[in-house]
């Protein structure tokens, strides 16, 4: 869907990623010729998850002894278990152990002055919706190096042969700390200048194409997210205002720095010495048992389930799919029972939109506390209930505080999660919410987020996540 005709032109000063202002220059691609495109993918019904006992996932075993459930080439990853300690608190449960780090990339052209994404229609066999907007490549190690024997993995030579010089994002990422032990992804933008071969399941689209379809329930998945919250995005064009919540959030965009900044409640080296002190506090012990070890959970033939039936279960899928790498497999997911709660509740703080960010333990952490989003809750149907007493929850939860800018439901995850979604939350509270918080908690600007994720292990995926969306309220 490449215009041979248009210009190249290199990527703005400091790297940034510059959106144009109205009337600026056009997409390759037009709104309505990629809703034409997308409807024109090949049909659902070619796509087949079907859930199967444990017996039926072929080259999948649980291990005598440990029970770990593995795969029989000893790659991809394992079902596992986590104990945590807290204190005096024990608790143990299933998790995802994956140890080789994978690709998230997005390849990055420009048109016409115009910034374009080089983005994947991808199929994943845990999507509510089976296909959803991806990077250019979403590979595991062992998928990239064809353990499968399956075809190679389009584009990913781009990535793994790039000159440093092209590369204006290369960082280390976790994902979910509840589900994951100690998993990270490559977070990697590559900018192109060349004709790039073109592949039916691929579009270009410009940035504010992009942020624009975040504000779509279940279309951008989590993997696209990640890459996009990382990108070093300018600062929006006054225009792009409209009321004075949007002029806080773009004076936002600028303000906040390593020294003194009048336009921010802090200092980014008073944020990153109040993250240190926060993990310093946090007393939890986490290691790996036997999948066998773990308590208050039962495997059956059919799935491995908490005994109160609350939390997520590990059940098994066949699966069939016409444009992937393999076009026939069978694996284990990770699946939900509600979807989860992310929010970020925003505040203008001496003009400049504020989003107030929380340290946040969890046990598959490689630090075990990343910054997450003011209001996290897992997906399962008594997370609230669980979480009243922690700060801001009841009222996040009950509605009653602020008013919501930006509320999206979204995909985990598709290739490890089964129908596993969030609804992402910005909320906009008034001069009488204190600025004074708890000491877990604390504002930043939009600009210090986006400082901290040219560094791995600082924001969560939650957290990620959200400050793509904050991308969206321009």
């Amino acid at each position: 869907m490449e215009s041979a005709e248009m210009a190249t032109t290199a990527t703005g000063a400091a790297g940034l990623f510059a959106v144009p202002a109205a009337g600026g220059g056009r997409p390759v691609v037009s709104d309505e010729r990629f809703r034409e495109w997308w409807a024109a993918l090949p049909r659902q019904d070619r796509f087949e998850v079907t859930p199967v006992p444990f017996g039926e996932l072929t080259q999948w075993h649980f291990e005598p002894g440990t029970g770990n459930l593995v795969h029989d080439s000893g790659r991809f990853f394992s079902i596992e278990g986590a104990r945590i300690l807290d204190r005096d608190e024990v608790r143990t449960q299933p998790i995802i152990n994956q140890a080789e780090i994978g690709i998230l990339g997005i390849l990055v052209k420009e048109f016409d002055g115009v910034a374009h994404c080089l983005m994947q229609a991808k199929f994943e066999p845990g999507n509510v919706n089976l296909r959803q907007l991806s990077p250019t490549v979403q590979a595991t190690r062992s998928n990239y190096t064809r353990v499968h024997r399956g075809n190679t993995t389009p584009y990913v030579e781009y990535f793994r042969e790039a000159d440093r010089d092209r590369v204006p994002v290369d960082v280390l990422q976790s994902e979910q700390g509840t589900w994951f032990w100690r998993k990270r992804n490559r977070n990697i933008v590559v900018r192109v200048d060349g004709d790039v071969p073109p592949h039916e399941d691929f579009c270009w689209l410009a940035l504010d194409q992009l942020r624009r379809l975040l504000r779509e329930d279940n279309l951008v998945n989590m993997d696209a997210r990640t890459v996009l919250a990382c990108m070093p995005i300018g600062r929006p064009p006054v225009s792009a205002a409209a009321d004075p919540f949007q002029e806080a959030l773009l004076r936002s965009y600028e303000h906040g720095s390593w020294g003194r900044d009048p336009g921010a409640l802090h200092t980014t080296q008073e944020i990153v010495s109040w993250f240190t002190e926060a993990k310093s506090r946090c007393e939890w012990t986490n290691r790996l048992v036997p999948l066998a070890a773990v308590e208050g959970w039962t495997r059956t033939g059919d799935e491995i389930v908490d005994d109160a039936r609350e939390d997520f279960r590990i059940m098994g899928v066949r699966v069939s799919a016409h444009n992937r790498e393999v076009a026939r497999w069978a694996q284990p997911l990770l699946a939900t029972r509600a979807p989860g709660l992310a929010v970020f509740l925003a505040r203008p703080i001496n003009g400049v939109l504020h989003l107030l960010v929380q340290c946040k333990p969890e046990p598959g952490l490689l630090d075990v506390v990343e910054m997450a989003p003011t209001v996290q809750l897992p997906p399962n149907e008594n997370a609230a209930a669980e979480a009243a007493g922690e700060p801001f929850v009841a009222d996040v939860v009950a509605g009653t505080v602020g008013r919501v800018r930006h509320d999206v439901l979204l995909s985990e995850e598709g290739g490890r999660f089964y129908h596993a979604q969030t609804r992402y939350r910005i909320v906009e509270v008034g001069d009488d919410f204190p600025v004074d918080v708890p000491q877990d908690f604390c504002w930043m600007t939009v600009r210090q987020l986006m400082e901290l994720l040219r560094h791995g292990h600082y924001l969560n995926i939650q957290a990620r996540s959200l400050l793509a969306c904050v991308h969206a309220l321009w």
